[in-house]
């Protein structure tokens, strides 16, 4: 199975100049966890969680005026659609996070896979791998 069997095509993405504000809002509206911050040219450069904005925003004080890219982490995982989905979750794992951005052979967003979209799709004993290594708390930071 490829990652584009399993992946949200065109998933809802917001720039750097976004606000925490404005973000947040796409969230809470969408009922989605991230965003993926692109550059001008459809470029993932960073991506914003619910978490980033809390622990990162509004738990360090910061205004709703605040744009994503102070709060965003700008180490994202990337893969492609054709890559293969044992391949990705091994990549998620290592790096023990739950959402990677999915890029097109222009380097330009075309989709994110998530722990849950795994979850969903792939095999029960992958979908357990993939929660239980990105859930070890060694090697994790965070505010919270």
């Amino acid at each position: 199975m490829q990652v584009q069997d399993i992946m949200t095509s065109d998933p809802v993405c917001c720039g750097g100049n976004t606000t925490i504000q404005e973000a947040a809002k796409l969230m809470a509206e969408r009922s989605i966890g991230a965003l993926p911050v692109l550059n001008d040219a459809g470029e993932p450069m960073g991506i914003v969680t619910d978490r980033d904005i809390c622990c990162g925003g509004v738990a360090e004080g910061k205004s709703g005026d605040t744009a994503v890219s102070e709060v965003m982490s700008t180490d994202v995982l990337t893969t492609s659609p054709e890559e293969d989905v044992s391949s990705c979750c091994n990549k998620m794992e290592e790096r023990q996070v739950r959402r990677a951005v999915v890029t097109d052979g222009e380097g330009k967003c075309c989709g994110m896979v998530a722990q849950a979209d795994v979850a969903r799709e792939a095999q029960g004993a992958e979908t357990a791998d993939l929660v239980q290594k990105v859930s070890q708390p060694e090697g994790r930071s965070g505010c919270c």
